[in-house]
């Protein structure tokens, strides 16, 4: 059971201390969201349940470094404005999770939410329940699934994604085959204890040019996800560096993609859908430093969430991708030049057929090569395809999101000072507003 303990209270106050540095640092975001100290990466969870955005996710709350997995956990009654909450799950010492709770996801199971996560050392499938979404008690049947399938040589074993199929769970397991290539292997429950083992949904190649391992070369992919877009599924499962998605239909408990691209772009990695209110579907990523791990410890945090972005469809079945409505309430003043502060969200409309950049105290946040057709946002960038060129531009201290036609997701990191935004090259039409900060001190509650 994972309990109030002594030494959770102590990871607690040590988490919530007072963070003047913090709160000073002018590389920490103001309406994204992040831990109140410490690391971060995958969200973990995310769900909407009795009008409450719960958002989960992995997290160290010893250092600004990788390190064991906890989870942590936030709320939010309307995406904008979060509560930090206690650390949701800890590692049990001696248990099948000792070495790190990672990546999982949660379902309510006749009105109890439940968790599937991967403990690890060996990679391992997990349970946990709640009956108020904050204390978790793990089953003592852990680990519910204690390796792959019989047959199944595969480089890992981890972030599990469970929903509905009729009278059955059904779940995807990232993993790999040795040698070959990513996958999903597909379990069906009746209880979410008990899993058969059915078959892989997709599987692809390894890269024989990349360098690194196993999940860097394709061999291995990590946090499957897979839901209905319109009378689509979306299948995104991350991998090489890079977040890959497959559209295509869902019929007999087969998967048949007809379309695939590239669902997030540069700094995004690791996301995970939600449900929403209005009937929606939310995606968040996990948005990576792109600065050294020596300059993350000096700054106290390490890792971001990304805004919550919406899938939907287009007229011809492709893939469309827009910020979430609920950070309109942010927004001050409507102005028709850059903004003179980088807590802003950006409209451009370019021809396609010219140079434009935004810069930041001499630092390039944005720039757009026609004869490339890239579009960079710092380190990151995105093939754009020919034609005119919409973007949604969300700058928020050290954080670029990008939004170009609706269809390409480009996420990006530049550090420095805050300072005015300029910009070189024409826009046939630019909207600029102020975005209020969630919070007076960079904590994000």
């Amino acid at each position: 059971m994972s309990m109030m303990t002594p030494s959770r209270r102590a990871l607690l106050a040590a988490a919530f201390a007072p963070a003047s540095p913090l709160a000073a640092d002018p590389d920490r975001p103001q309406y994204h969201f992040l831990p109140p100290a410490n690391w971060m990466n995958d969200p973990n969870a995310p769900i909407f349940h009795a009008n409450q955005y719960h958002l989960y996710y992995q997290h160290n709350p010893k250092a600004a470094k990788w390190d064991t997995m906890h989870w942590g956990h936030a709320v939010s009654p309307d995406l904008l404005h979060w509560q930090h909450r206690p650390i949701a799950l800890a590692p049990t010492p001696g248990g099948p999770d000792k070495d790190g709770c990672f990546t999982g996801c949660m379902v309510v199971d006749r009105g109890t939410p439940t968790i599937v996560y991967t403990g690890v050392n060996p990679q391992v499938q997990c349970v946990a329940t709640s009956a108020d979404l904050e204390t978790w008690t793990k089953n003592p049947r852990n680990p519910v699934l204690a390796g792959p399938p019989p047959g199944v040589d595969s480089p890992g074993f981890r972030d599990p994604h469970v929903w509905r199929d009729g009278d059955s769970w059904l779940m995807l397991v990232g993993a790999g085959f040795r040698n070959k290539g990513g996958t999903a292997l597909l379990y069906e429950s009746k209880n979410l204890i008990d899993w058969t083992y059915l078959y892989p949904l997709l599987t692809g190649a390894i890269d024989p040019k990349a360098k690194g391992g196993d999940v860097a070369r394709g061999e291995m992919w990590e946090c499957p996800d897979f839901f209905p877009v319109g009378n689509q599924w979306l299948l995104h499962i991350s991998t090489e560096n890079k977040v890959r998605y497959w559209l295509g239909s869902w019929k007999n408990r087969q998967f048949t993609p007809r379309t695939q691209g590239t669902l997030v772009h540069g700094a995004g990695y690791a996301p995970k859908s939600s449900n929403a209110s209005g009937n929606r579907r939310i995606i968040w990523a996990w948005l990576r430093e792109q600065r050294s791990q020596e300059a993350q410890l000096k700054a106290g945090w390490s890792g971001v969430m990304s805004l919550a972005a919406v899938p939907s469809l287009a007229k011809d079945g492709t893939l469309l991708l827009d910020p979430a409505v609920e950070y309109q309430r942010l927004r001050g003043r409507r102005q028709t030049e850059a903004p003179p502060s980088d807590c802003c969200e950006i409209q451009l409309s370019l021809s396609g057929k010219e140079p434009f950049s935004l810069s930041r105290g001499g630092h390039e946040l944005l720039g757009f090569d026609p004869d490339s057709r890239t579009l960079s946002a710092g380190r990151s960038e995105a093939p754009l395809p020919p034609g005119p060129v919409d973007l949604r531009i969300f700058l928020d201290g050290s954080v670029i999101e990008i939004f170009a036609n609706r269809r390409t997701w480009l996420t990006g990191r530049v550090y420095g000072p805050a300072a005015g935004i300029s910009m070189s090259g024409k826009a046939s039409h630019l909207e600029a507003w102020p975005l209020e900060p969630v919070s007076k001190d960079r904590l994000t509650s």
